[in-house]
C-alpha cells in the first residue's frame, strides 16, 4: 500500500470542506435572488414616460403631496418613509399616528438639497409640480443622484377611466414595494364600495355640478380627465366642465353662468376657508342667476378626497349623500 504524506492527507480533508463552503456560498448568493424572483422581483414598470426596473423594494422613501403619502400609509409602508412634505388638509385619523412618526421635510415642497439630506433611494410625487425641473427637483436630477422616482399617474394619464387608473396606481405601488397582496386587497374592497354606492344611486337623476377649487378672475375647476370628474359622475352628478381635457384648469365666469350648475362643489384646503369661498360666490352679482347660487346648494370636499388616492371610494359615497339627500334620492328612485 502506498503511504499518504501529511500534506496529501490535509489536502484530502480540506477538499470536501472547500467544496462544502463553495456550495454554501453559492446557496447564499442564489437564495436572495431566488426569493426576490418569487416575490415579483426584478419588477419593471413604466411610469409617466420613465421606465424603471426594481431588483428589490425601495427602502428609504420621500413622499411629496398628501395623497401619495396616504397611499404609502394605507399599504402599511410607514417604516419605508424617511421624509414627507406638502399636506393639503389633515391626514385621515386612521393614519395620524403613523404620519406623526415620519419627518416632515417642508410645509410645501422641499428643496432638492432638503430631499437629498434625507438620503432617499425613492421619491414619490403626487402632482407634476413635485418634480419641477426649474426648482431643481426634476426626475432626471434625482435619477443622476441614483434616486428612483414615481409620479402619481393622474398627472400623466389621459383618455381612460380614472378609477381604473387609481386601481393601477395602487397595484403598481404595491408591486414596487413588494406588497402586491395588500394592494389587491385594497382594490377589491374599493370595487365593492363603488358597487354599493352605485346600487344606492340606481334611478337617481344626475344633477349638474360646478367644482370651485379657487380663483377670482377665472375659476380654477375640475376638468374631464381626472378622478375628480369620475367621482362626480359616480356620485350622481354631471361635471359642467367635463369638456376641459385635463384634471384641473381655468374656466371663465361667463361659462359658469352659461352652464347653469345645480350644485357647486367647493374643494376645501389651504388658507382660504370654505365660508370665504362661499361668500365670494354668493356676493358676485355676475353669478346671481346661477341655479346653485339662487338655491344656495353647495357640497364640500377636502381636496385630498378629490385626487388620485385611497380616499376616492369613500369620497364618492360622501359626495353622493350631498348631491342627493335621502329624501331626494328616494323620490327619484
Amino acid at each position: 500500500m502506498s503511504r499518504r504524506t501529511p500534506a496529501l492527507i490535509a489536502a484530502a480533508v480540506l477538499l470536501p470542506l472547500a467544496l462544502t463552503a463553495c456550495s454554501s456560498a453559492e446557496s447564499t448568493d442564489a437564495g436572495p435572488e431566488a426569493a426576490a424572483k418569487s416575490d415579483g422581483f426584478p419588477y419593471t414598470v413604466k411610469n409617466c414616460g420613465v421606465t424603471t426596473t426594481y431588483k428589490a423594494p425601495p427602502k428609504r422613501v420621500v413622499t411629496m403631496n398628501q395623497h401619495v403619502t396616504e397611499i404609502m400609509l394605507e399599504l402599511g409602508l410607514t417604516k419605508s418613509l424617511v421624509g414627507t412634505a406638502y399636506l393639503d388638509d389633515k391626514v385621515l385619523p386612521k393614519y395620524a399616528k403613523d404620519y406623526a412618526s415620519v419627518p416632515v421635510l417642508a410645509k410645501e415642497y422641499p428643496s432638492y438639497e432638503q430631499v437629498l439630506a434625507a438620503n432617499p433611494d425613492f421619491v414619490y410625487g403626487g402632482y407634476g409640480s413635485a418634480f419641477t425641473a426649474a426648482d431643481g427637483r426634476g426626475r432626471d436630477a434625482f435619477g443622476k443622484a441614483g434616486i428612483e422616482t414615481r409620479l402619481n399617474t393622474e398627472s400623466c394619464t389621459k383618455g381612460d377611466q380614472p378609477m381604473d387608473t387609481l386601481y393601477d396606481e395602487i397595484r403598481e405601488v404595491g408591486r414596487t414595494f413588494g406588497v402586491p397582496d395588500r394592494a389587491e386587497a385594497w382594490v377589491k374592497q374599493a370595487e365593492a364600495d363603488n358597487a354599493a354606492t352605485a346600487k344606492k344611486l340606481a334611478g337617481v337623476k344626475p344633477v349638474s355640478v360646478f367644482v370651485y377649487d379657487s380663483g377670482d378672475k377665472t375659476a380654477f375647476t375640475a376638468g374631464g380627465e381626472g378622478i375628480g370628474n369620475e367621482l362626480i359622475e359616480r356620485a350622481g352628478g354631471t361635471n359642467v366642465f367635463a369638456d376641459l381635457d385635463k384634471p384641473f384648469g381655468d374656466a371663465s365666469w361667463e361659462n359658469v353662468v352659461a352652464r347653469k350648475p345645480d350644485v357647486i362643489v367647493i374643494y376645501d384646503y389651504g388658507a382660504t376657508t370654505v365660508e370665504q369661498k362661499k361668500k365670494r360666490l354668493l356676493t358676485d352679482p355676475a353669478l346671481a342667476d346661477v341655479p346653485a347660487i339662487k338655491n344656495k346648494r353647495f357640497a364640500v370636499m377636502p381636496l385630498s378626497d378629490a385626487v388620485l388616492g385611497v380616499r376616492v371610494p369613500a369620497a364618492v359615497e360622501k359626495l353622493a349623500a350631498q348631491l342627493h339627500p335621502a329624501g331626494e334620492a328616494a323620490s327619484a328612485s
